[in-house]
Formats: structure tokens, sequence, C-alpha cells
């Protein structure tokens, strides 16, 4: 599943909370970057108190909307997270439900119960055991719900949940934007450090990283049309991580750049440091799951829970292992998500590397929001959002109080496989800037803890103030070498961006937007002329599978925003617009909001496939032979209500009757149909207060 900020984790790193907690749209940075008297930065990030950030409420809707009524009680409960984790059922919401079989996580008691677990769900009916990893205390099984249920049981068995994936999110400026040329210069280049770059693997021989790659590894699952990436194969192998075998190759594109093009970054921040590259994304040559033949790649959560612990022992025999990069993420979550029960595991192991004297560096996102994806919404991982070389904010870099860092991020040449470079841009490329940052800090102030290190880097980094919140923007010069930070610089949010639903909110005399015509999938700045914020490439995701696409030729948008239509369709509307060829919104924006909406929700495409146009048109008009009419129904209305949060024409914030929002409405709506529980309420108020048309 996906680890969703709207309601829920996505993308086939996608992971997915049980209860889903609903990401916020973003305020969007605005380009005008103005002087401001030097302002101290934020202290250590730490997650907003709920509703910290959001926008206003909106009023009631206006005339045209349906009377407002007093919506179900369901919509009233409070958004799902409010669960401790310890509370939690050990059988993932939806699970025991599904009668295809699912790959899953299953975790046990300690290590020495792996096999005895293994071998009683091996036995089960219509069960497979995938992945028996040594040392650990989890396995991979493929089942039906009715045999996860009944291995659920088990006492020695802590959680059943879904395996979920990830996706993988001029380098001379950006060194001298941050002051590492300076650092250089003063003999601070990293000696006797090791970062480790946990990605797409690497070219080991490029000259641009100058014989520093010590050590490679590779954890990458095979589970039908996906196959392992690790050059000898299997779905391990200790000693390489080779980025140019031949099924990093499709359609004469290498698939595995990204972790060549990140670790590049890296040496140059710290070029006397040692590199570890760790490969955890596999090839699917089915990425869409509709026979297509779409390849991407895509990491799972039991891969990139194997690296962590392989980082974990290398540590004990390289004490100079400082900082991990993790440029990948899935979902989007509004502030922190250390309380969501299915990223437990994950989250104890980033704590645990930084107790151990590791920071982990994650990359925020590209999705343009307050919030961030997971690893990156950990509390414990160093959060790194992009700017350009003017420090201004790139339109689609996730923002806001998770964030600890930005670095450079936009337009960064670096290495790719074959001994070039290509420009790409995206919060994976801010990252590294700062895992190669802890590398630099680690030799200046020897002994110093994580916490310590990043302590310095956020106090001396120049302060950026938008939207209500300031993150620093790192400054070696400063933290290495002393001195006082840059004059802090504000970016104001563009008039509007801001407003609610109600357009009695609007300034007197500004009329009323008019209805979308279309909206691209550009991630260009909203507030600015062209030329627009270079699109970032895809931000690598993990399944709790991370999924990361064939690098976009040149000038193709990589990434959608959401769009900024006036109105509401219902779901008949949405059935024409996704219907090839009859709708005014192009075939690549609708794709792109299917996306966005894999992100945010916790029953699309986990539970109810709606991934593609035609699955989707299937979703929103379902066949008059359908067995479950009630289900079916109810998915109509809520796939119907996420496009039109991803078309721009309604916001979480908005009332959706009494004092429920979309937000809780939505995160009501999606618990009870992973729960199998009475549908037709919520059906009723998606309906009523989501769906009916309105104006924004």
């Amino acid at each position: 599943m996906r680890i969703r900020a709207l309601a829920a984790l996505a993308t086939i790193l996608t992971l997915v909370p049980a209860a889903p907690a609903l990401a916020e749209e973003p305020a969007a940075p605005p380009p005008a970057v103005s002087e401001s008297p030097a302002a101290p930065p934020p202290a250590a990030q730490e997650s907003p108190a709920p509703g910290a950030g959001d926008p206003p409420a909106e009023s009631a809707p206006p005339a045209q909307a349906p009377p407002a009524e007093t919506p179900p009680a369901e919509t009233e409960a409070p958004p799902p997270g409010d669960t401790p984790p310890g509370d939690a059922p050990k059988l993932e919401d939806g699970l025991a439900s599904d009668p295809d079989g699912t790959r899953v996580i299953v975790e046990v008691t300690a290590p020495a119960e792996t096999a005895p677990v293994a071998g009683q769900a091996q036995a089960l009916p219509d069960a497979e055991v995938l992945l028996q990893p040594q040392g650990t205390s989890f396995i991979v099984v493929e089942a039906t719900g009715e045999a996860l249920a009944a291995l659920a049981e088990d006492p020695r068995v802590v959680s059943v949940r879904r395996d979920r994936t990830y996706s993988p999110a001029s380098l001379a400026s950006g060194l001298q934007v941050i002051g590492a040329d300076r650092v250089h210069a003063a003999g601070v280049r990293g000696a006797g450090q090791t970062i480790a770059i946990i990605d797409t693997g690497i070219d080991a021989d490029h000259p641009a990283l100058n014989g520093k790659v010590v050590e490679q590894a590779c954890f990458s699952a095979a589970d039908g049309t996906v196959e392992s990436l690790c050059p000898n194969g299997q779905t391990a192998d200790p000693g390489s991580a080779d980025a140019e075998t031949a099924k990093c190759v499709h359609d004469g594109a290498n698939l595995c750049d990204h972790g060549t093009h990140v670790a590049g970054i890296a040496h140059a921040v710290a070029p006397d440091a040692d590199i570890v590259a760790i490969q955890v994304f596999s090839r699917d040559n089915d990425c869409l799951g509709d026979g297509g033949g779409e390849v991407c790649l895509t990491a799972y959560e039991s891969s990139l829970l194997l690296a962590l612990d392989h980082v974990a022992r290398l540590k004990d025999s390289r004490p100079g292992l400082v900082s991990a990069n993790l440029s990948l993420g899935g979902g989007l979550f509004e502030g922190t998500c250390d309380d969501v029960a299915e990223l437990q595991s994950m989250r104890e192991k980033v704590d645990a590397l930084r107790a151990k004297g590791v920071a982990v560096a994650a990359a925020a996102g590209n999705d343009g929001v307050n919030g961030g994806g997971a690893p990156g919404c950990f509390s414990g991982a160093v959060t790194v959002g992009a700017t350009g070389d003017d420090d201004h904010v790139a339109s689609w870099s996730n923002h806001g109080p998770t964030l600890d860092l930005f670095a450079p991020g936009l337009e960064i040449d670096s290495a790719v496989p074959g001994g070039g470079t290509q420009v790409y841009s995206g919060t994976s490329m801010a990252t590294p800037y700062v895992a190669g940052a802890f590398a630099l800090m680690a030799g200046k102030f020897p002994g110093e803890a994580p916490d310590a290190l990043l302590g310095r880097l956020k106090t001396a980094g120049r302060p950026i103030t938008y939207a209500g919140a300031t993150t620093p923007r790192l400054d070696l010069g400063v933290a290495v070498l002393g001195g006082e930070p840059q004059p802090g610089v504000s970016q104001e949010p563009e008039p509007g961006d801001d407003s609610t639903d109600d357009p009695s909110e609007d300034t007197p005399g500004t009329p009323s937007p008019e209805p979308s015509s279309g909206p691209q999938p550009s991630p260009g700045p909203r507030d600015t002329p062209p030329p627009a914020d270079p699109a970032p490439v895809p931000l690598p995701t993990v399944t709790v599978t991370v999924t990361v696409t064939a690098t976009p030729p040149a000038g193709t948008p990589a990434v959608c925003v959401r769009g900024r239509a006036a109105r509401t369709l219902t779901a008949a509307q949405w059935a024409s617009e996704v219907t090839r060829g009859k709708g005014s919104l192009p075939d690549e924006t609708l794709g792109c909001y299917l996306r966005l909406i894999g992100k945010a929700s916790a029953v699309f495409p986990e539970v109810t496939r709606a991934s593609t146009l035609g699955t989707a048109y299937r979703v929103l008009r379902p066949g008059a032979k359908t067995a479950d009419t009630k289900k079916a129904e109810f998915d109509s209305e809520l796939l119907a209500a996420w496009l039109n949060w991803a078309n721009g024409a309604v916001n979480l914030t908005a009332k959706a009757g009494g004092t429920a929002t979309v937000k809780t409405a939505l995160a009501a709506a999606e618990k009870r149909r992973l729960k199998g529980t009475s549908l037709i309420k919520s059906t009723s108020t998606l309906r009523k207060y989501v769906n009916a048309r309105r104006i924004a």
C-alpha cells in the first residue's frame, strides 16, 4: 500500500497507515525573494501540532451547494492516526478481505521464530513464503486474506502488513552556494568518513567518483513481473550494486542512473570520504499492472529494511560511517509519521542508526506540499527540501515544519552510468548535499553525535521563511569555518494560494476563478513567469515498494501538481473525463491525478485498482452485474472525491456539513472501507458534500 498523507501511504513504496493521515495542500512558496533581517533558524524541527499551518477553515458552501445538513457521525470522527501503534491489530486493515493474495511482511517476536513461522505459513493453503532473510525478525509472504488471518493468530507473529513500495525522488555552483568550496580549501574534505548511498545501484568505475566506492551490496526483491537487479541474479548480493547490468537498461535508457547521480553529488561535497553503495530497487516489467508492459523501478520495504540493517552492521566495522542517503520515498504526510503503525519497523531502524552515530538524510519529496513522504516524515530522519542557487524554494519541493534543511536541488549536473553526466532536479539531488555535509562536519567535530552536528548545520544555515515556516538552507562555510549566518530571506505566498473553498472569502472585487480548461502536469512555479523551475526527476518510490520510472525525455514534465478547477464533478462526469478522447482534460493530466491519488489514498490502488484510465473508468461507472453494488457505489464516489481534490476543485479544509471537513470525511470513509463496515452513510456524505457541483 502507500504512504498517504491525505488518507494513507502510497507509492509502490507505497505505505499506507491503518488510519490514513491526510496531507494538506501546499502553500506554494513564491518566487519573490526579499532580504530580511537575519532571523535565527528554527530550533530542531518537531512535528507541528495537529492543524498547524492549515489554511483557514471555510465557511458554509455557497448557495449552489446542497443545503447544509448534519453529516453522518462518522465524518465527525477525529482523523485516523489517533490510536497508539501498540493498540493496532496484528493484521493491517483490508488484508483479511483480500481473496486474490497480497505480498506482506510478517513481523515475528524474535529472529529465532522466523523459521517456524515460515514453516507454518508455507503449510497454509494459498500461501507462499517469498523471502526468509537470515538474522532478521520478519519474513515476506504472499497469501490470501483467509490465510493471512490464520497466520496472524500465531502468538509469535507481531504484525502482518503489506510490503509496500517506494520510488527514487550545475554541481559547481551548488558547492559555492553552500560554501563547500571554501571548506575544501581549508583542508576539510571528509577524509576518514564514509557515506552510504541506498538507491538504484552505482557505476563504481565512473571517473567522477575517483575510486571512492569501497563497498557494495544489493537487496532486490523478485515477485511475478518484478525482477531482481542484483548482478548475481539472486535477491541479495553481498558484493555488488552494479548499475550497468542488462536489467538496468530498457529501450536504450539506463533506469538505474539515479543512484550514481546521487553518489556523485555526495562525493563532490565530501571528495575524500568513502562511499558504500547499496541497491534496493527491482525492475517491474508491468508497473501499471495492466499487462501493458510499462517498465519502472520499484523498491520493496523489505529490501529497504535489509539495507538499513546492513548499514547498521557496517557501522560496527566502519566507525567512520557517518551518514546514509535515502533519496527515495513513498506517500505524503502532514507532519511526522512516527506513530503510523505500518512504518514502525522502518522508523525504529532509522532511529537505531541515528543512535549509532549515522545520520539518515532523506528526501522530502517533489509533490509541492506542506509535508513529506516516508522515510522523510520520520522525526529521526534529516529531511531535505530543494532550493535554487538564488535560495528560491522550488515550486515542486515539499516544505514546511517537517523539513530540517534546504539544499540546492535545481539543475544539478552529476555523474550517470557510462562515464557521462546529466542535469537533474529534485529533492533527490538536494539530499546528498546534506549526506556529504555530515561527512565534513564529522571530520571537523569528531565524536559529536548526529543530533549535535545537525544542530550546528541548522544554526549556521541561511533562514528561509515562507508560508508561516522557517527552514535553514545548508551553509557549510559558516558551519565549518565559523562566522555569522547569512541574512534571512522571505518568500510570500502568491495571493489566493491559501484561499478556502468558499468564494465569499475572496477579496472584494476579485472575480471568481473560471472552470479549468485542463491543467497540465507541469511542476513549474505558480507565481512566476517563465522559465519555470526545471521538472524534478521522479523521486524513487518504495514497495512498500519504492518505484522509479524511466527518466523522461528532455522537456517532458516528470511530476504533476494539483489543478485549479473551479467546480467539482460528479462520478458520472469523471467517468466521461477518463474516457479517452471525450473529456476536456488531457490523458497525461488524468494519469498524473491518478498518481497523486495513489499517494494520498489508502484505498486506491491498494484495495481497489484505479491506476490507469481504464481501471478508473470501471470504478467510476461500475457494470450493472457488479456483485457488491453498495461497495461499487462507494468506490465510485470515493474516487470522484479524490479526483475533485487532485483537480483543485475541493480542498481538504473545506466544510463537509456541520463541523466536519472534507479531510475528516475522506479519512472516515476510507477507514470504513478498509474495515468492511457499513458504507451507506459514507457514500451519501461524499456525494452530497464533496462531489456535488459547486464553486470551489
